[in-house]
């Protein structure tokens, strides 16, 4: 897949305020300070398409982006942020569920990792609320230019290892580094198939 073109839309405070349901969607969620935004700047090859921030939990709200004017793009508020209120924690949950769970044309969502650390029982339990949902998602580790390649591999590994603790089959999975642009092909391609697959569904 090229990417012509890639713009900021809108931000909505839920998914009943989101833009019509009319093309293929993919959602990007992560804990926070996973390099959500890099990795989406990354993957359109702009700079500034999203929001960087060096402090968590700055996205708040569902970003809506428009690519090739044939599909969305969406940036998520991260998971398991800390210093916010419990009321404000609620809210945010509330609002990423209904948004997984009621939106129509959602047709994939990247689940980040981050591929420094050993596996996390906050995306673990994560990624098996979305099988529990029965969501259709990928596991993207991010990060993978800032620790030696064993160590990637090794957290990779076993992050994998826990999941079929009580897994059958795996989710896909890349890694990816947003500074050598690792893993973008790949995301691109997963992002085209899924689309001629919605094409030739709204066709029947």
């Amino acid at each position: 897949m090229t990417i012509h073109s890639a713009s900021y839309l809108i931000s909505s405070p839920d998914y009943m305020k989101c833009p019509a349901a009319d093309r293929p969607e993919y959602a990007f969620i992560g804990r926070s300070n996973v390099g959500k935004s890099s990795l989406i700047n990354m993957l359109m090859n702009q700079q500034k398409l999203a929001k960087t921030s060096a402090s968590p939990g700055k996205t708040q709200m569902i970003n809506h982006f428009t690519i090739n004017n044939e599909f969305y793009i969406v940036d998520l508020p991260g998971y398991g942020f800390a210093k916010v209120s419990q009321t404000s924690r609620r809210r945010w949950e509330q609002m990423i569920e209904n948004y997984l769970r009621k939106r129509e044309t959602l047709l994939h969502v990247f689940v980040l990792i981050d591929s420094r650390h050993n596996p996390q029982k906050l995306d673990i339990d994560f990624v098996n609320q979305l099988d529990k949902w029965q969501i259709p998602f990928s596991l993207v580790f991010t990060k993978s230019d800032k620790e030696t390649q064993r160590v990637v591999s090794k957290n990779v590994k076993d992050f994998l290892a826990e999941l079929l603790k009580t897994w059958q089959f795996l989710p896909a999975h890349v890694v990816t580094s947003a500074l050598k642009k690792q893993g973008r092909d790949k995301i691109l391609e997963m992002m085209q198939t899924m689309n001629n697959e919605f094409k030739l569904l709204q066709k029947k």
